[in-house]
């Protein structure tokens, strides 16, 4: 390399992140909240979560969205949880991506909830007061509930996911499918966040299912380009 000539940027150059649909897990969590219950009920275990009838409905929609579209994506990767391979499938299908690959990665599956999971936030106030207090102290970027994960652990294993990306795919447009807690971990790395700067994101907006947030690459870092709904 001559001393003006620039470093070739290995990356994709879009980056499109999508939240599953709605699960059956969601819509089960709803109800508890609004209910008022300590605990949400659903019989799979976490990696086996259907969508909702709902949450069909919006994946086939954005996989018609991008049917339209003049940009499309070149690969798919996706958690290996059934809400998000269900999700990919059937953008896929709905997009006319017949030939895209759709890749898992453990990387990008939802947070470990530990001793939370499935409990409501007043399941956990009850249950583990203690620990309750502990996570409002701690903010939940650094907090790790016992067999859990913290954000900070996420962030660990999407640098890991990311730098493999950028490495494989560059110059390809990628969407992935993940969890909600995920895209703000992305957000988080992609955009050179502070701690308080992603909790402040996350304190004031949730990230719908189906909801899309996209970047594209600009120079030698990506821009947000823009956060859209569906469904």
């Amino acid at each position: 390399m001559t001393e003006n000539q620039k470093p070739v940027i290995q990356s994709p150059n879009l980056l499109w992140l999508v939240r599953h649909g709605e699960s059956t897990a969601n819509v089960a969590r709803q109800k508890a909240e609004a209910e008022g219950l300590l605990t949400i009920d659903f019989p799979e275990r976490e990696a086996d979560v259907p969508l909702s009838p709902f949450g069909i409905e919006q994946s086939v929609k954005l996989g018609k969205y991008f049917l339209k579209e003049k940009e499309k994506p070149s690969v798919i990767f996706c958690s290996p949880f059934l809400r998000t391979t269900e999700t990919a499938r059937l953008i896929a299908e709905n997009a006319g991506l017949k030939n895209v690959r759709i890749y898992h990665d453990e990387r990008i599956r939802e947070r470990e909830l530990g001793i939370f999971d499935r409990l409501t936030s007043r399941g956990v106030m009850r249950k583990y007061p203690e620990e309750y207090a502990k996570r409002k102290h701690l903010g939940k970027f650094y907090y790790r509930p016992a067999g859990g994960e913290s954000w900070a652990d996420v962030a660990f294993r999407i640098r890991s996911f990311w730098r493999d990306l950028r490495e494989e795919f560059s110059g390809e447009d990628v969407l992935i499918t993940t969890h909600e807690a995920v895209i703000h971990v992305f957000r988080y790395v992609l955009e050179r966040m502070t701690e308080a700067q992603i909790l402040e994101i996350d304190g004031v907006c949730d990230i719908a299912n189906c909801a899309v947030t996209t970047y594209r690459l600009n120079g030698d870092k990506f821009d947000l380009q823009n956060e859209s709904l569906f469904g």
